[in-house]
């Protein structure tokens, strides 16, 4: 029995380290183990605004310039049917093609649902039930937000500081700066504590507004149809939960640096005698909690000299940044 050749064509990023680690996939029976021989290809072929039925052509094209018996495409874009409900796949063995949209797998254990479900595509083309085209759609109550949750996590929100290099400098000098000026102390000592947490939204928020403005990314229908506004919703919302979760995890490293800097250079006598009360070690935590937030908003300034490119880089996955690029040159 000659052996079924499947191509896996994934963009590039993240959907390909997923599909690498798939190329050792076998049938379910034991006795066929050696019955599939699995290729790899990581090149984009979805664009955020294309149907479904476009990406399989371009999947089908891609197994006949391969000589492969099935192919299956993994994208980390959002696939929607017709009617609008969000897809997991989409299966046409006519073509011998499919394609798994990974946010729809919800973000945790990607890669263990990712291999369940090539394998049950390949297996639904290698023996199909049926000729027609077969779309296997989420629930409707958890799609939005399954979707949702692998998009952000597709994002690598943890990362976003390590991309916006010039807003942490930024964020770290304002906080070196401000822990040892004594206007500061006498600041961060006169707020009560709804003040401080006040302090602390407000600068997170001005940030994630001041990134979406200044990167330029905020997505606009490409019409007013109903699926283009939801797509446009769905690409708002994954932005302001990325951003939203990484910046919280700079404050938090922010606070952590900025409380380990006071403790080393502060002196509670020297701070006590220039507040004209007594300080003690409680009341460092209190300063940094305040500094944190001034950071952040030095750290806002410091990403106004960052390129639209390199926002969009740190905040988006790769292919996700693609998109946007190619909007952006669209538009200007």
């Amino acid at each position: 029995m000659e052996p079924i050749r499947v191509g896996l064509v994934a963009d590039p990023a993240s959907p390909t380290a997923v599909a690498r680690r798939m190329t050792d996939l076998a049938p379910p029976l034991a006795a066929a183990a050696d019955s599939w021989i699995i290729e790899l290809v990581s090149e984009p072929f979805t664009l955020g605004s294309e149907d479904v039925d476009v990406a399989l052509e371009r999947l089908r094209a891609h197994a006949e310039q391969n000589g492969w018996d099935l192919v299956i495409g993994v994208t980390e874009l959002p696939l929607r049917d017709d009617d609008g409900r969000y897809l997991l796949a989409a299966i046409d063995p006519r073509r011998q093609s499919a394609v798994l949209s990974l946010p729809a797998l919800g973000g945790f254990r990607v890669q263990s649902r990712a291999r369940h479900a090539v394998r049950g595509l390949v297996d639904g083309m290698a023996e199909p039930a049926s000729p027609e085209e077969q779309r296997l759609p989420l629930p409707r109550l958890s799609a939005r937000g399954r979707v949702l949750l692998g998009r952000v996590l597709a994002n690598r929100p943890w990362l976003l500081a390590a991309g916006l290099k010039s807003a942490l400098v930024a964020a770290l000098a304002t906080g070196a700066v401000a822990t040892i000026e004594p206007t500061v102390w006498s600041l961060a000592s006169s707020l009560s504590g709804w003040r401080l947490v006040a302090a602390t939204v407000a600068s997170i928020a001005i940030i994630i507004a001041w990134i979406v403005i200044d990167g330029r990314l905020w997505d606009r229908p490409d019409d007013d149809s109903l699926q283009a506004r939801e797509r446009s919703r769905l690409y708002n919302n994954s932005t302001l939960l990325t951003l939203t979760i990484g910046i919280i995890i700079c404050y938090l490293a922010l606070y952590v640096v900025n409380l380990a800097w006071a403790l080393f250079v502060l002196d509670t006598a020297v701070m006590s005698e220039s507040l004209g009360r007594t300080v003690e070690v409680g009341d460092l935590f209190v300063l940094t909690w305040f500094v944190a937030s001034a950071a952040t908003l030095g750290g806002a300034l410091g990403t106004g000299l960052e390129s639209d490119d390199a926002i969009r880089a740190a905040t988006y996955s790769k292919r996700e940044e693609e998109r946007r690029a190619r909007l952006a040159d669209e538009r200007a």
